[in-house]
Order: structure tokens, then sequence, then C-alpha cells
């Protein structure tokens, strides 16, 4: 059955929920500051790496919860939202500091909470009602209760006549209503969601959004705060009171932004619109810088961690603005609509076109600088010229290999003795991204050469002897 047919189905169920749920209150629920559900502080959280080194994920979190209110963790990747919302719901323990559940302290999974996930977590060989069961089972109800409630949260959202389905027979958006129910079933004081919708098609994700705020707004759900994560700022808009934007590596609370925007919610209003470029002016900043230790005890710059950005996907982008309505500007909110990115597929590009030289990002804006103008008009040989210049003048990076390469007999080295040089600062991951995109950009370039099976770099003589290792 496709989520069209489905969606038409759950709005005539939703219009009977809404007079007959024992689940519903009369009136919407309001904000009420003084009563604080969830709360952090000062909260820390260090993982071990592979290599028995300390990688601090999260850094000196403190933020509230509030009865009636939604709140949006929106942030870039490696902000560690996800890793936050598990400290928060008890499924992480923090490094340090402490999360309180209505004044208790959380140091385990804790009656009153439930979490959304975004890749639905449904068991493949239990029935939807099953799978709605399961929360209720590990509580001790008994069978006939929570066969109950478990048909009362289908029918709540839209499944009623899928009880005995499996979840290989439903769409995407029917097993994400599995995992509403799930989390519904166990009437939760405080709902956590991660990244919900973004595994959907964009219409099931707005008609989903749309019936969870209608059912939150009327009363339809016991829930009393909501708390969630996406990497979608207009999501974020759309749906909550406040905006906590985390700034990455580590992640920490970069700013607050209320929302205040009445309900239901004009996304093509000037006021959203507005809202939508704070967000995006706020989380366009520079990335942090990281050193290793020099062979002469000096310490040699290597550059900032590498945005993940193909040489395909940045041309494409500088292409984009340089050829948009403002010759060489444009604005990040209607560039990531018309290219349909996400800010975690449109960030990197952006900032690789920064690091680069190619572009400045401003308060929301992209704006070419002359090597990125030039770059956009040059033919192949000149956008690799182009490219191999700013490359060697802004990414050392880059640098540093040629110069290791250079001083090699054969010209040649493997790629583990930079990635061990990268772990010493940064986590195994982001070494491994940040290797790769150097790796990438310097074959395009033609500065070194890189032989997959092997592992091993080696440096392209004819190029080196035109830009000589400083």
């Amino acid at each position: 059955m496709t989520d069209r047919l489905l969606n038409a189905q759950a709005a005539s169920v939703l219009t009977t929920v809404k007079n007959k749920s024992p689940l519903a209150a009369a009136t919407p629920l309001a904000v009420t500051g003084d009563k604080i559900v969830l709360s952090a502080k000062s909260l820390c959280k260090i993982f071990q790496t592979p290599e028995g080194g300390d990688l601090k994920v999260l850094d000196n979190i403190t933020l509230e919860l509030r009865e009636g209110e939604i709140v949006a963790l929106l942030g870039r990747s490696g902000s560690g939202k996800s890793t936050l919302l598990r400290c928060l719901v008890g499924l992480i323990t923090p490094t340090s500091g402490e999360v309180r559940y209505r004044g208790r302290l959380v140091t385990g999974a804790m009656p009153g909470m439930s979490m959304v996930f975004q890749t639905f977590a449904l068991f493949p060989w239990l029935t939807v009602q099953q799978n709605v069961e399961l929360g209720l089972l590990t509580q001790g109800v008994p069978k006939g209760e929570r066969q109950r409630r478990a048909l009362e949260a289908i029918d709540l959202i839209g499944l009623d006549g899928f009880e005995s389905a499996f979840p290989k027979e439903l769409s995407g958006g029917m097993r994400q209503r599995v995992g509403f129910a799930r989390a519904l079933v166990t009437n939760p004081d405080v709902l956590l969601m991660d990244e919900p919708f973004s595994a959907l098609d964009v219409l099931t994700g707005e008609n989903l959004r749309a019936e969870l705020l209608e059912l939150w707004q009327l009363r339809r759900i016991p829930t009393r705060a909501i708390l969630m994560v996406t990497h979608n700022i207009e999501e974020a808009v759309q749906m909550a009171d406040r905006i906590l934007v985390l700034a990455p590596n580590p992640g920490r609370i970069q700013a607050e932004v209320p929302v205040g925007l009445p309900r239901p919610r004009d996304r093509e209003t000037p006021e959203f619109r507005a809202l939508v470029e704070r967000v995006y002016s706020i989380m366009t900043t520079p990335a942090a810088s990281v050193t290793v230790p020099a062979a002469d005890g000096q310490r040699a710059v290597i550059g900032s961690r590498l945005p993940k950005a193909s040489i395909e996907a940045l041309s494409g982008l500088i292409g984009r603005v340089a050829g948009g309505p403002d010759f060489g500007r444009d604005d990040l909110p209607r560039l990531a609509r018309d290219m349909q990115l996400e800010i975690d597929d449109l960030f990197p590009l952006t900032d690789a076109a920064e690091l680069l030289g190619f572009a400045q990002v401003r308060e929301g804006d992209i704006v070419l600088l002359p090597p990125g103008r030039a770059f956009a008009v040059g033919d192949i040989q000149d956008q690799k010229r182009i490219f191999r210049e700013q490359l060697i003048a802004h990414v050392p990076l880059v640098s540093h290999i040629q110069n290791v390469l250079a001083t090699r007999a054969d010209k040649r080295a493997p790629e583990e003795r930079f990635l061990r040089e990268l772990e010493d600062f940064m986590g195994t991951e982001d070494a491994e991204q940040t290797l790769a995109t150097a790796i990438d950009w310097g074959r395009y370039a033609e500065i070194y050469s890189y032989d997959f099976d092997s592992g091993i770099l080696s440096l392209d003589v004819s190029v080196a002897d035109h830009n000589p290792p400083g």
C-alpha cells in the first residue's frame, strides 16, 4: 500500500480518534516556564579511541526542557546531537555532569521517557502489534492491557487494519508510524526523537510532522514535552518553540533561538524565512584548526578537519552560485532548496569553498571571491590550475603530504603514515575522512598520485616542479 493511500486512511482515523481517544484532553498544551521536565548540567562525553586516546564529543552542555514545549537540537555533522539525545534518555552515561528527569538523576532508562529513532528499529519477525507491545512487555504489563493499549496507539497514528502486518509489508512512512506508536504506547511524559523524518520522502515526512503537531497541540497524546534532533533547519523552525544550535568538534551549545511563531506556521511568510536565515547565519562559522608536531620540534600546522566535499559537488556549487540570479552571490536557504540539499550536504561544500579561498560565507549568504569566479568560467585545464594554486596556498595538509613525499628517495609514502599523524589530534573517523579528502583533492590537482590497492601516495614530479614544496 502506498503512503498516499495510508495518509488518506490516517486522516480519516485521526478525525475519529480526536473524538474518542481516552488519551485526549480538552485544551491545547501551554508552556509552563517554571516546570522543568528534563535538564542537563555541565554534561561532557568522552569516548576512548581504538588507539587508547580520548575523543571529546560533548563539552559542557547545559540545557532545560520545560513542560509544554518542543525543543529542536540542530547542528552540523560532528556536533554530537545523537550522542546528547542518548545521554538525556539514559542510553549513554555521560563522562561528567548530570541529567535529571523531573528532579531525579538519570542513570539509565527511566519510565516516563520514550524515544523515536531515525531508522525505525523494528523487529522484522514481529507484527506491527507485537512491535508496539514490546515496550509494555518489558515493563511487565499484563497481556490484555498490552493488547488494548497497543491497538489504541496503532489506531491513534493511523495504522488501524495493519496490526498483523510485518515490517517488510510496510512503506517507510508506515514503518515510522509503528515507531511512533511504540513510543507513545508507554504514555511518555517526555518524547525524544532522533531525526524521525529524515529517512522518509518529502511528502511523507511533511504529512507525519503535521499529524504529530496536531496530536500534540490538541493534547491527544499524554506527552508533556518533546526534544527532537534534526539536521533540517526549516523542520526545526516549523516544529519547535526553541532551537538549540550545537557547534561541532566537540559538541557545545552555540546559540539558543526562540521561535515564537503561532501555529500553524507558513513557510513562505517573511517571519518564517527570517528565522531560517538567522539559523543559517549562526551555523555558517569556520572550523577549528589542528596541528601535528614537525620533525624539528616545531608545530607544523596541517589545517582544519577537511570537509567531506567531492570535486564534482564543489564544482557544481560554484557553478550554481556563479550562474544564479545574483551573479557570484546566493542566499544559502534558497540555494539549499534549489539544489535539494540538507545542511549536512550543503555545509561541507560551503566550508570547502571558503577554505580554498573560492568563496566567503557570511550571514546566510555565499559570495564568490575572484578565484571562485575564475574557476567557474574556466575550462577544465584552467580549473585544475586554479584549484591546484588554491589548494597549495590554503590547505597545509596537502603541502605537508607533498613535502614528505619530496623528501623520500622514491617519492612515495603509505597513507597510514599521515593517518597516524592525524589520529594524534582527532578521532579515527575524522582522521580517515580528512585524509580521504586531502587525497581526493590532491589527485584532482595532480599534485600526487594514489594507488588504492596498496594505499601508497606518490609525488607527481611534473607538477612538483611547478609547485616546489616550501
